[in-house]
């Protein structure tokens, strides 16, 4: 057996698979570039940016299209004027109102900042059998100065026309009970027209502060 051949099977177990020790930094030495198509992932790709000022709500009315399976939209620091829920609807393809038909689920964990009690439970109060009315993502944030939520809410393939639309949401809130929450959303928009519009405001009041993000995901 050749040394060459010797060094080889070496580095091989019984079962035919490449042993830790047959890669080193001097395997790849002469690897100056990677095929196209053999290494593969998602890009977030900013779309647009809204900032809050003692806005009545937030819409994103263009940029929502086939281009994209997915939309990501990132909240940062939102700031009630007011005690209130944060919470969002959208519009199928040409219809107004932001009234689309929902079926969601949600539950949160909660930590109040004293300590003395933690909680997990489902929240019978914010979803929906087939409701039309604004989807809470957070609630009763208060309007210290400290006081806010942040997190991300998940679109999926909204131009799709044959199935219904998913979504999902995240939000760390800190609640006016000096608690920290996180709340937990998921649901479908109980239509197969494409989706082309959302709007973010407050249950009560405007948002005084805050930027939203939206991204597409290749």
């Amino acid at each position: 057996m050749g040394t060459i051949t010797r060094t080889f099977a070496n580095n091989i177990t019984t079962s035919g698979v490449f042993k830790p020790t047959a890669f080193n930094n001097a395997s790849f030495d002469n690897v100056t570039a990677v095929p196209s198509g053999a290494v593969t992932g998602g890009n977030m790709v900013l779309l647009s940016t809204q900032t809050a000022s003692s806005s009545a709500s937030i819409s994103f009315t263009s940029g929502i299209d086939s281009t994209y399976k997915e939309y990501m939209f990132i909240f940062n620091n939102i700031h009630p004027a007011s005690q209130s829920n944060f919470t969002f609807q959208v519009n199928a393809s040409g219809q107004t109102g932001f009234n689309e038909t929902m079926t969601t689920t949600a539950f949160r964990a909660t930590h109040f900042e004293s300590g003395v009690s933690a909680s997990l439970d489902y929240k019978t109060n914010i979803d929906q059998a087939q409701g039309t009315s604004y989807q809470v993502m957070a609630e009763q944030i208060n309007t210290g100065n400290d006081e806010s939520c942040s997190g991300t809410l998940h679109l999926f393939n909204p131009s799709n026309t044959t199935y219904v639309k998913h979504f999902i949401t995240n939000l760390s809130a800190y609640m006016d009970s000096t608690t920290a929450h996180n709340y937990f959303t998921a649901g479908y928009i109980n239509t197969t027209s494409a989706i082309t519009e959302i709007d973010f405001k407050m249950s009560t009041g405007n948002i005084d502060a805050g930027t939203i993000q939206m991204f597409g995901i290749l």
